[in-house]
């Protein structure tokens, strides 16, 4: 998969060459799923068999995620010369993703509201059957606190968070470690290098992975068409076709109008991220995709530390896809269940949500726990009625990550516009598929030209007072402000 474009051998501006259509990634990650579905549907013995394959390469994604995510922060803050830019990058993103969340949780509403599909269905609360596995969910949501997504950022150790997955964790050590990285000055130069080659060898490494991208699409396709059937499709296939008009309907007209506004077309930037797409369909997850977005992303002209900050942020604050659904589906077992909410009622409904979709962010089943999180809290909607939505689940994970997906790519590109730094022009022509020539690399370090690290940390004070002035090297207040620079600062 072409993640880097570069301009040797190819004139900036002009045609990238192409592979053969049958050489591309993406269309056999579009074959495998297809294959895939017909098997499930054919053999479904065989296709839940499969199912080893599927998880066993999203876990090899995964396994990545966390190490790219924190490399990617740590090396964006660290060589920055202004880190309040980087806390004004951060607030511009929360801003933005509570705006998003707000739209695409009004749009679910005045979907279920207008086509109102669960009404006729008369469903009995107290005679709805809970499976164990949903049983959990409802659980674990009953005993979800809005305000703890944010006293769960903080890790109890610094390994753990790379062990669980827990993006939000990692990101907050990227921040902090980055952070004091760029404090360190011309003495963490060498560690920045060193985090920037870790970062060429972790996409190195995603490189030879995704060659087993259409492996992982068939054997997760074949175990979802062969476990959960087809069945179920036509039973609820309203609900599920107003699910994905809705969201098709929220990715055209709202991020579409965010991309106009930027003088950029959105089907072009979904044509060139083609690869990711057929990725999450096949996957039914957006996780296994973030790398290529970031890398994308920063090829078409989207500063480093702008992608490392809003991309992984993105990924739990910026659901768009998940609120459309979580909106719908709280109306639609409303309805179901003969429960009335007022216009005021369904407005408080939207405000819970806003706050109980981010509690279950990077959760196993957190759609689930977010929406009985969200029914507990108001107490006027059974929470045991998402067993009425809960066998189609898995037919609109993927259309749910497919947005999520979207909606992040266009939250990056508009906040590089915010901060003043999107050249809107390089990232068209990337978007076309045309060669870009590489980003200078902002305010390169060359080590040749640190001092001894023995030097650096005697002037920080870390030799004995006595060394120092023996040596000479002790200066007022131990460094000079110009001392103090990043890493990567031209004046170091």
């Amino acid at each position: 998969m072409d993640h880097i474009t570069t301009a040797s051998g190819t004139a900036a501006g002009a045609k990238a060459p192409k592979a053969r259509w049958y050489h591309q990634l993406y269309f056999w990650v579009l074959t495998a799923i297809v294959i895939g579905i017909l098997v499930g549907w054919l053999a479904p013995a065989t296709g839940i068999a499969m199912e080893p394959i599927g998880t066993t390469f999203v876990n090899a994604m995964k396994m990545l995620i966390g190490p790219i995510v924190f490399l990617t922060i740590v090396g964006g803050i660290a060589s920055v010369a202004d880190l309040k830019k980087v806390g004004m990058t951060g607030l511009k993103a929360l801003t933005y993703f509570q705006i998003g969340t707000i739209c695409a949780l009004a749009f679910g509403l005045v979907a279920i509201n207008v086509f109102r599909l669960g009404e006729g269905v008369n469903a009995d609360p107290g005679a709805i059957k809970t499976s164990d596995s949903a049983a959990k969910l409802i659980d674990a949501g009953a005993h979800q606190e809005w305000w703890q997504f944010i006293t769960n950022i903080i890790p109890t150790s610094v390994v753990q968070p790379f062990v669980a997955g827990d993006i939000l964790q990692i990101i907050f050590i990227a921040v902090v470690f980055g952070i004091a990285l760029n404090a360190m000055g011309k003495v963490g130069a060498p560690v920045l290098d060193g985090v920037q080659r870790l970062t060429g060898v972790m996409f190195k490494i995603l490189n030879f992975i995704m060659k087993a991208a259409p492996l992982g699409a068939f054997g997760a396709m074949a175990f979802a068409v062969g476990k959960y059937g087809v069945s179920s499709l036509s039973s609820m296939g309203g609900l599920i076709a107003l699910f994905y008009a809705t969201s098709i309907l929220f990715v055209v007209v709202v991020l579409g109008s965010v991309m106009a506004f930027l003088k950029l077309n959105i089907f072009s930037m979904i044509r060139h991220l083609k690869e990711e797409y057929m990725l999450i369909l096949g996957t039914s997850t957006a996780e296994p995709a973030l790398p290529g977005l970031m890398r994308k992303l920063e090829n078409a002209g989207v500063k480093k530390e702008t992608v490392g900050l809003v991309v992984p942020t993105g990924y739990s604050f910026n659901l768009d896809g998940a609120a459309i659904y979580l909106s719908l589906a709280a109306l639609y077992i409303a309805q179901a269940t003969n429960t009335h909410l007022s216009l005021g009622q369904q407005l408080g409904l939207l405000a819970v949500m806003l706050l109980t979709s981010k509690g279950a962010a990077g959760v196993a089943g957190g759609g689930f726990i977010a929406l009985t999180a969200t029914l507990a809290t108001i107490g006027t909607i059974p929470a045991a009625g998402i067993m009425l939505i809960f066998g189609i689940d898995k037919f609109m994970s993927e259309c749910r990550a497919l947005v999520n997906f979207t909606g992040n790519a266009v939250a990056t590109l508009f906040i590089a516009w915010w901060d003043r730094t999107l050249d809107a022009d390089r990232v068209r022509r990337a978007f076309r598929g045309e060669t870009v020539e590489p980003l200078p690399a902002e305010d390169p370090v060359h080590l040749d030209d640190v001092t001894d690290l023995d030097d650096d940390l005697t002037k920080y004070g870390h030799h004995s007072p006595k060394q120092a002035h023996e040596s000479g090297d002790l200066a007022p207040n131990h460094v000079a402000d110009a001392e103090r620079r990043p890493a990567y600062s031209k004046n170091a």
